[in-house]
């Protein structure tokens, strides 16, 4: 896998920053990629929301051998952990990782001493 398969940036969470991420993650990858900007979009969304605003964060997206397409988020809260909720129609949040769910192979979280990374994987676009 050469180095150009995998994108890496470190930014501030924050609302604004996202149609800049989903843009930049789609120019990276080179193609049409709604899944992998929805993951990223809610990802960092997650941190926004449930660590705060301003929030560091790394984001990686990586074409993994096997054709998929691998994303995380990390920040530096170890203990705010993401949850798979039920939303009913009269929620107005609560849905993220439900899509997230949705349109992944597989999801999970990693946790270290120093923070989290919230990882995802999608079937190559």
């Amino acid at each position: 896998m050469n180095a150009s398969s995998v994108l890496e940036l470190e930014l501030l969470a924050l609302p604004k920053a996202v149609p800049d991420l989903r843009r930049t993650v789609r120019r990276h990858l080179g193609a049409p990629c709604a899944d992998v900007q929805l993951c990223v979009t809610e990802l960092v969304a997650n941190v926004v929301r449930h660590v705060g605003e301003g929030t560091p964060v790394r984001v990686r997206v990586e074409r993994t051998d096997g054709g998929r397409i691998r994303v995380e988020v990390a920040d530096p809260e170890p203990h705010s952990l993401p949850v798979l909720v039920c939303a009913t129609g009269e929620d107005e949040s609560g849905r993220g990782l439900a899509l997230l769910d949705a349109v992944t192979l597989r999801w999970g979280v990693e946790q270290g001493v120093a923070g989290k990374t919230v990882w995802c994987e999608v079937g190559g676009e």
